[in-house]
């Protein structure tokens, strides 16, 4: 087949270990015709290109700056990289006939390069990967109410793309039961489980004596379990929450926290770093990826923040990482997502609502007693029964 992804990831190398990288090597592999539709953004000062990469045809859209920008500037890249997109592929894949449509939220706002596409290509299948549901996010996080005209025009384009869609691909079970709940024009026959994937990595185990000096290199103490957070620092995390729980915290003996990440939220996670004098806390923003890696595997227990206001079940992606390197977790969540429920019914995880230090305290002293070697084997054979490329691969391929 002639398969034609459309995201927002930047898919600089399709060698990257990211999880659409994963997931479009995996088409390539079997035998399909991959064509990617990616922005470049203007801080990369790259025009609109077309390059082929092991068997793989990425179109690099130039666009406004769509990560790590200020909210102005990516709400109208939002909403122009649909233009862009579309003008893009009648240049530059004039003539190729798709069979399969595939494209990801965020955004919801390729609404019109799907219905371009599905009328240039008759015969194509669009199949959505729905990573988020949004406007309710953004409502949920207080940025817009349901009474704003920013609420009704993104709903609008929310309907759009689920009816443009032949199939929708969520991450969970929950994500699933939302959206049929809140969309009754959704058919249920289509829409199911498919979620975000990878494809395991030949890893070689780090010896004890690596372990313990990349912990010295790090300044992380050797004789305690430790407890790493890794990844986005932003709103959706609920960052005052994990700082209250670090504070309730930050003079415990018994294990340590590792926090490395980036995001609108880290400068107040730093401003508490630097009055608190914890002597169980470290805060790095940055470590070059074969270093994070690397500490990753020396870490014991996976953390996982979400603000407790969410409505939505999110399923954050970075739950993967940490099962694939034999992690239990820890879910401090909204009562909504079922990403607690699922590792606690397969055993490689604890979950509590975010909104209480007690119980998240609680689950620290629960994971601190239990046998995390066990537990983060059940996370990895969890990981190899549901979160690889080959899952997903098979939800869509099942279709044609």
């Amino acid at each position: 087949m002639n398969v034609i992804f459309l995201t927002l990831d930047r898919f600089l190398n399709i060698n990257d270990r990211e999880i659409s990288e994963d997931l479009m090597r995996k088409f390539r592999r079997e035998g399909h015709n991959v064509y990617v539709v990616c922005p470049r953004e203007r801080s990369f000062k790259m025009p609109t290109s077309l390059t082929e990469q092991g068997g793989v045809s990425i179109l690099g859209v130039k666009t406004l700056n769509m990560q790590k920008s200020s909210i102005i500037e990516k709400g109208i890249g939002t909403l122009l990289i649909e233009g862009q997109f579309k003008r893009a592929i009648k240049k530059y894949f004039k003539g190729i006939q798709f069979d399969l449509i595939l494209y990801t939220t965020p955004p919801i706002t390729f609404t019109n390069v799907v219905k371009y596409l599905k009328k240039k290509n008759p015969q194509a299948k669009s199949y959505l990967l729905l990573k988020d549901i949004f406007p309710q996010n953004a409502v949920d996080m207080e940025m817009f109410s349901k009474k704003s005209p920013f609420w009704w025009y993104f709903r609008r384009k929310e309907v759009a793309l689920y009816k443009a869609s032949d199939f929708i691909g969520c991450m969970s079970p929950a994500n699933v039961e939302f959206v049929l709940q809140h969309n009754s024009f959704v058919d249920p026959q289509t829409i199911e489980v498919a979620p975000n994937s990878i494809e395991l990595a030949e890893q070689v185990s780090l010896s004890d004596e690596e372990k313990q000096a990349m912990r010295n290199k790090y300044q992380i103490p050797i004789n305690k379990p430790v407890f790493i957070y890794g990844g986005n620092l932003g709103k959706p995390q609920g960052i005052p929450f994990l700082i209250e729980c670090l504070e309730a915290n930050k003079n415990r003996e018994d294990c340590h926290f590792l926090i490395v990440g980036s995001g609108t939220e880290y400068g107040k996670l730093k401003e508490w770093f630097d009055s608190s004098n914890s002597q169980s806390v470290s805060l790095y923003q940055r470590l070059p990826k074969s270093d994070y890696d690397k500490l990753v595997q020396c870490c014991d227990v996976g953390l996982i923040f979400l603000d407790h206001r969410f409505t939505i079940p999110n399923f954050p992606s970075r739950l993967l990482s940490y099962l694939e390197y034999k992690m239990p977790v820890i879910c401090a969540t909204d009562p909504n997502t079922d990403m607690g429920r699922i590792a606690e019914e397969n055993g490689f995880g604890y979950w509590c609502e975010s909104n209480s230090v007690e119980a998240f305290n609680s689950m620290l002293d629960r994971m601190i007693n239990s046998n995390m070697s066990a537990m983060g084997e059940a996370g990895f054979r969890y990981l190899s029964s549901n979160f690889l490329v080959d899952n997903t691969y098979g939800a869509i391929i099942k279709h044609f």
